[in-house]
């Protein structure tokens, strides 16, 4: 049985590419998107069984696309097709229990192993991240925050400085960088911005 596609990418010559791979195969294009507000559309309108998503497009990014998809409790499988990935936004992914991912610079065979995995029921990552993948993964079983940490977080969150964390918490600064470095662990994050996006997408904060 042949499954439908929708290929969502920017750039006309990788959506080109990806349709002459799945010439023949048990894939079919149902359709194809190059934007993020296009892409709901077609979702909509051809009701694909899976899904191709590029991250870094033009008017929204891919994974704002598979963040509203899980929102509606739309489940069809999605595969990331992407040039890179942060450690923030593969750990998000995977927080939406994305299907697969897939590097573009890798072997364009990848891909088919990729299509052929999820439609079998699996999850495939590109070799280049399975590690990757596994140690944040590992780090999640990690990321229960404690009362003290939630509360720094909402601080960090409001845009507040280690001064006056130390201040409302009645600690040292030298308490609060403590405090951080351990949130930036169990999180999997570098830095106040990538913390303060999570505290609001996640709920993190107190």
């Amino acid at each position: 049985m042949t499954s439908r596609v929708l290929i969502v990418d920017d750039h006309p010559m990788i959506r080109s590419a990806v349709a002459m791979l799945l010439e023949g195969s048990e894939f079919t294009v149902a359709a194809s998107a190059g934007s993020a507000e296009s892409a709901t559309d077609a979702i909509r309108v051809n009701d694909p069984d899976m899904i191709i998503l590029d991250l870094a497009m033009p008017g929204g990014s891919g994974m704002e696309v598979l963040k509203r998809l899980r929102a509606d409790g739309d489940k069809t499988p999605v595969i990331i097709l992407t040039a890179a990935i942060d450690d923030f936004r593969l750990r998000e992914a995977m927080a939406l229990r994305v299907d697969g991912i897939v590097m573009k610079n890798n072997d364009p065979a990848f891909l088919l192993d990729c299509l052929q995995a999820v439609r079998a029921g699996g999850r495939w990552f590109d070799p280049d991240l399975e590690e990757r993948a596994a140690e944040l993964g590992r780090r999640g079983d990690r990321t229960a925050l404690t009362p003290r940490e939630r509360k720094l977080v909402s601080l960090v969150a409001q845009g507040m400085r280690n001064r006056e964390i130390a201040a409302a918490l009645g600690i040292t600064e030298g308490t609060v960088k403590v405090y951080l470095h351990a949130i930036f662990d169990k999180l999997g994050v570098a830095s106040r911005t990538e913390l303060a996006i999570r505290a609001g997408d996640e709920g993190l904060g107190d």
